[in-house]
Order: structure tokens, then sequence, then C-alpha cells
């Protein structure tokens, strides 16, 4: 079916179940996340009797190789073969920039398949242990790589990833005989109208049916256990608490070592971990982690951004930046020998070099947490987890608002939400200042569910994003700057051109920064004069290596076509 039919499917489709599954119930709603591996769908708890809306669907079909075929074996074998495959083509890749056993890993991302393209829905169904209906389905609707009020979610990507394993460096992979292909279906951020399409679980619910328009006599089922009497509630909150006592005036010194205290609780506020200490890393990840704490799981669900699952990554993390009045994209790189040294706090940013101040804390710390994945025994993914650190503030910090920002995810019986908190600390004066941004507004575009309060991270307060935003020695697409850029202009979903710098950008200076980070994180190709004097693009994020945080020079780009500006 082309997409003109498809369209016109989805219209008749909205008429024809309109209202079905939105009868308002007396139960809090919550949102849920729904996930098929290979076709196999996979469990789901839920509390007992909860009215529930779908807030997140990932779909994942994979095969191994020994050829490199890029995607082609989907379109033969899996979950996913009877889509439709015509169109698809290699739209980035990548490379990891750590070796692991077996060397260098390659990504290749894929887009325009037909399947990827079209518009599709999804009925949900709740059944008993027969196959019945058990109440209401609830239609959601995908839409397509064009946005619509229609969309039920406000972030859509529809992609197909081929992984070569074993490349003898970070640029070659001759002679390469091991691949994985798979295709993804990402679907999250329920819209506003999507909220409101509820089900009710019946005590006669044991599954969840998912039927997919593209693969209609091909439902997936979601085993539903129901808990009757949950430990705790849905929701998440972290408190911080300042343990270090400020002076008379309720300021800090500069030079002064500032402790904080870590509460993750659920929504109704009861601690999820004892006071004084978080679960270890095994017990997290390996263990039954009944409280649903998360901490960073890229080691064994790979991410890349936009392309590939980021919202599992889910690292649990402490910065401090400051003065507010100074903050500014962190340009420096983070080396991993930075993450895996003794220290439990990372020093991203100083005055002196970066204009800022900026720490950051991971728990695990670093140190253990990366450090566990390059041991052999794991030891330090065994090791306790305090729930207090330290930030030490610099001897020349400068007066002004520091912001303290932690996030973190929580996984609880079905619900899959982010949260951050940022409490201020007043040093050296009692004056309270602010980051002056460059760009905004956001909400023209992030609404109806796509909040910014809501997806990513759940923070509205794009000030405190930088300390933990800076690159990273095996990760160079750290910064917020590069990351906006690279998202925005590969989504067809941003209604604006990227050209139009001024969509964003507030000011004309705000776009002279020139830099390889800059400009080619938007940009694939440059001029074949730049080619021979900076080298050919070798990142789809950032265009090169460590020189791509370096400006260009002054005189160059002070200008952009079309920007606007």
């Amino acid at each position: 079916m082309d997409a003109p039919a498809l369209e016109t499917s989805e219209q008749q489709m909205q008429e024809d179940f309109a209202g079905l599954g939105s009868a308002p119930s007396n139960s809090q709603k919550i949102g849920i996340a729904l996930e098929v591996e290979d076709g196999e769908g996979m469990p789901l708890r839920v509390r007992a009797g909860q009215t529930v809306y779908i807030n997140q669907i990932d779909i994942r079909s994979s095969i191994e190789a020994s050829k490199d075929e890029g995607v082609a074996g989907l379109n033969r074998t899996g979950d996913f073969a009877c889509l439709g495959w015509n169109g698809v083509k290699l739209a980035d890749e990548s490379f990891d920039l750590l070796a692991g056993e077996d060397g260098f890993k390659r990504r290749r991302f894929y887009r325009n398949a037909a399947w990827m393209d079209v518009p599709s829905a999804f009925t949900v169904e709740p059944v008993d242990a027969q196959g019945n209906l058990t109440g209401l389905p609830i239609l959601l609707f995908t839409g397509s790589n064009d946005r619509k009020d229609s969309d039920d979610f406000f972030v859509r990507r529809f992609r197909a990833v081929q992984w070569t394993y074993g490349c003898q460096t970070s640029t070659n992979c001759n002679g390469a005989n091991s691949f994985m292909e798979e295709g993804l279906l990402e679907l999250r951020n329920a819209r506003t109208a999507a909220k409101n399409k509820t089900l009710t679980l019946s005590s006669r619910t044991k599954a969840l049916r998912l039927r997919w328009t593209l693969r209609p006599f091909s439902p997936y089922t979601i085993p539903v256990e129901q808990v009757a009497q949950p430990k705790y509630s849905y929701g998440f909150g972290i408190d911080v608490t300042p343990l270090t006592p400020p002076r008379k005036d309720g300021t800090y010194a500069p030079g002064t070592k500032l402790s904080f205290r870590l509460s993750l609780k659920d929504g109704a506020g009861k601690r999820l971990h004892t006071q004084g200490s978080l679960p270890t890393y095994n017990e997290i990840v390996f263990g039954t982690n009944e409280p649903g704490i998360q901490y960073y799981r890229a080691f064994f669900d790979p991410t890349a951004t936009y392309y590939r699952r980021k919202h599992r990554e889910r690292m649990l993390i402490s910065q401090i930046i400051g003065p507010a009045q100074r903050i500014q994209p962190i340009r420096s790189i983070v080396d991993l020998e930075t993450f895996l040294g003794p220290d439990d706090e990372q020093s991203v940013a100083t005055l002196e070099r970066d204009g800022v101040y900026s720490q950051f804390r991971t728990f695990p710390p670093a140190n253990k947490l990366f450090g566990g994945a390059f041991d052999p025994n794991h030891a330090g993914w065994a090791a306790p987890v305090s729930d207090t650190w330290n930030f030490q503030l610099p001897a020349n910090a400068e007066p002004g608002t520091y912001l303290v920002t932690t996030k973190g995810r929580r996984v609880y019986l079905g619900e899959d939400i982010p949260y951050t908190n940022t409490v201020e600390v007043q040093v050296g004066t009692k004056q309270r200042t602010e980051a002056t941004l460059t760009t905004g507004p956001c909400n023209s575009c992030h609404s109806e569910g796509g909040e910014l309060t809501s997806v990513l991270h759940a923070n509205g307060n794009r000030a405190t994003c930088a300390g933990c935003h800076a690159p990273l020695g095996f990760e160079l697409e750290g910064p917020v700057f590069v990351r906006v850029h690279f998202i925005h202009s590969r989504s067809d979903r941003f209604d604006n051109s990227p050209a139009q710098c001024s969509k964003c950008h507030l000011t004309k200076e705000s776009v002279q920064r020139t830099s390889k980070a800059a400009c080619l994180s938007c940009h694939k190709s440059y001029p074949d004069s730049h080619v021979k004097k900076f080298g050919p693009i070798q990142n789809m994020y950032v265009g090169g290596g460590r020189e791509s945080f370096q400006q260009c020079t002054g005189s160059c780009h002070t200008t952009h076509t079309g920007s606007g500006l």
C-alpha cells in the first residue's frame, strides 16, 4: 500500500475508532513502556487494576551475518522481513572510538525503507489467557516522518543499523566477517491526546496484544503480570540535600568542599534505598532491583545519539556548573583516563581554560562504573555505592549562583520515566545570578507531550546541561550544541530548515564560533578545498577527532546563508 492510501486509511481509522478506549477512570493513569525483542513480547509487570496509557514502544528485530551486505538480510529473515525494504539507503556511519577485545566496531545507520516512512498505527488489546478481549482496545497512530497533529507520540524513529565487529582500526573494516543487522522502531513520549487513550486492567487480563498495521496478521503478545500489593508507588523523585553548612549569610566561600546527599524516592515520597548507601551496580543490573533504580546500561544495550535507544542509557549522575552568568558550552575533552582515575568526582571545566567551572559525579563513581567494564572480575561493579559525594569549589571561584543538577531514571511496574532536580548554591555573594541563553524558544516545537520537562532527562532548565554534556574522549558528540544540531538536522519532524539558524539562535554572535564540531554536526559535507586543507570528514557527529572543537578562525564563516540572523 502506498503512502497516500495509508494516509487515507489512517484518517478512516481515526473516524472509526474515535473515542475508543478513552473512557474516564477513577484510577490514576500512568504511562507504560512496551518492548518486543525478535518477535517476542517482553513480560510486563503492572499494578493490579491499573489504568494505563502507552508512553513508549520499542521493537527490535536482529540477525547475525558473516558477510557485509548492509541490512539486506533483514529483508529476507526475521521479524521485519515482511515490512517492505525498498528505498532503504545508508544515511550515516561512525566507529566506536574505543577498541574491544575483538578490535573496533563500526555502526552504519540506514533510513528511507518503505516501512520507515509510511504512516502506520498500533492497536493495543487487553486479553485473557485464551486471547479473548477483556476490555476496549486503544488505537495509536505513529504517523510518518512528517510530523502531524494526529501523531500519538512526540518521538518517532524507525531505522536499521548494521554493526561490524573486528575492524582493524577506527577507520578500516577490511577483512571483517562478523556483522549484526537490526531493525528498530522507537516511539516515545505520548502526546496529549494519546494520554487520554487509556485501558484499565481487568482481573482477567493476562496479556496485551499489540497489532501493527504493517504486520496485521502477526500480532505481538506481551505477557502481563498484575501485582496486587506492590511495595512502592509509581512516580520518581530525586532529593539533593547540601550537607556542608553555609556561612551566616547563606553563602559559601571559594575553595569550599561541598558535600551533598542523594535520596531517590517514589511518587509518594517513599525512599527507594536505605539512607547512607545505594545498591551496587551488580544488584541493579543483575539482581531483582525491586525499587526500579537505574544505572548506566550502555555496556549491554549500546546507544547512539538520535539513531539508537539513547533513552535506555539510564545514567544516574550529578554535576555542578557555575557561576550561572558564565555558563557556556564546554569544549575541553574529558578522557577515559579521567574516568578510571582515583577520584570519584571528575573535573570537566575550569575558569582559566573554559570560562566556567564544572565537575560531575556518576553513580556508581566512574572509576568503578567504567573500570568494572574493563576488569575481567568486574570488582568495581560489586563495590559499595555511597549516597553522598563532594564537589570542590575552586579557590578562584567567581561570585554567583552555582547549579547542582542530578538526573536519573526509574523503571518500575511498566513505567519508565526520567527525573531531574536542580538545587542552587550561592558562592561569594547573596545576589542570585542567571545564565544568558543564546538559543530558544524550544517550546515552539516541544509541546503537547514533547516538553523538555518530559522528554530526554525531564529537565526544562537548559542552563544546567553543559556540565554533563562535555566532549568525552570515547564519545566526542557529548556537547549539547553537537547533539541538538545532529538530531534536528537528521529529523524530518523538525518543521524548519536547519539552515535557518534564527529558529533557535537568538543572536548573530551565537552562530559565529566556527569549528568542525559546530558545522559538521549539522552539515554532512564541506567543499573540496576544506577536505584538502582540513582532511575528510571522519566522524558523523563532529567531523573529525579531538581537533574538532578548536575554533577555526575569527574571520571565516561569520555569516550563515539563510540563517535569518
